[in-house]
């Protein structure tokens, strides 16, 4: 048995013991979205550090800790901040929690993240579905020895966004009113915001948004076989776009939409 079945079997163990039972729906809440979990029925928290094999989340607007418990009729498992390449995790690691996710019995991943605009229709405060992405962080999350347990050696990424999920998220969001764009992410390592050159040529590549996530999580999504939905939150323009850039917009600009963000996925999560 490979090291990561052994380390996933022994989080999964400890996670049963703590109360946590099968899981329906995994869900990811990046940079300022975590708030969605505050609305998870009898939760069960466990911070990140009370868990084997789990490391610490260091990004300001994620708390750190996984919760356990019913949203929309479903049994959900919610990251409130995930890891990132960038902190010095390796992939292993930074994809750890949906290795987790999946041997508690979820078929499904929700991943949402707050990213720059790259498209030039976009604006900050705009929500994304997520038709596809484009790899640049240089790296892979399966890079090296394939345990078949976990996944095929050479996994088809055709349709790493469920497009069944996307065609619910897009229905939803004209039932409640909320505009939601739709495009391709593409994943940097980070964590320096991306020059205007780069923005130029994720363009010409035909990137909508750029973040510095996501990617490695719904490779290792896919590798499992999970069908899995993204939601990106456009938080600003990406460089060349703005005067500047920083972290603190980010969390202002999906405080100020948190609540179509919330409606978006709780209501989705309803119908799947």
């Amino acid at each position: 048995m490979s090291d990561m079945k052994t380390n996933v079997q022994e989080t999964v163990t400890y996670m049963k013991n703590l109360g946590v039972g099968e899981v329906d729906f995994g869900l990811i809440l990046g940079s300022g979205l975590g708030e969605l979990a505050d609305d998870i029925r009898n939760p069960l928290i466990i911070p990140y550090d009370q868990l084997p094999h789990f490391p610490v989340s260091t990004v300001v607007g994620h708390a750190g800790q996984l919760v356990y418990g019913e949203l929309s009729g479903k049994k959900v498992l919610a990251m409130q901040g995930r890891f990132h390449f960038y902190e010095g995790h390796a992939m292993s690691v930074v994809t750890f929690p949906v290795r987790v996710m999946k041997a508690l019995g979820a078929m499904s991943l929700i991943v949402t993240n707050a990213a720059g605009g790259v498209n030039e229709s976009f604006l900050p405060g705009d929500l994304m579905l997520i038709t596809d992405h484009i790899n640049f962080t240089g790296t892979n999350p399966l890079i090296g020895p394939n345990d078949d347990l976990l996944g095929p050696r050479f996994p088809d990424m055709s349709e790493a966004y469920s497009r069944e999920y996307g065609t619910l998220a897009k229905e939803t969001a004209a039932e409640l009113g909320i505009v939601l764009k739709e495009g391709v992410y593409m994943g940097f390592a980070g964590p320096t915001y991306e020059t205007p050159a780069e923005i130029r040529m994720a363009r010409a590549m035909g990137a909508d948004a750029v973040g510095m996530s996501t990617v490695p999580e719904v490779i290792v999504a896919k590798h499992q076989g999970m069908n899995v939905l993204g939601i990106t939150c456009v938080t600003n323009l990406a460089a060349g776009m703005q005067a500047n850039l920083n972290h603190a917009e980010v969390v202002e600009t999906t405080e100020r939409v948190k609540a179509d963000f919330k409606k978006l996925i709780k209501k989705t999560l309803e119908k799947l």
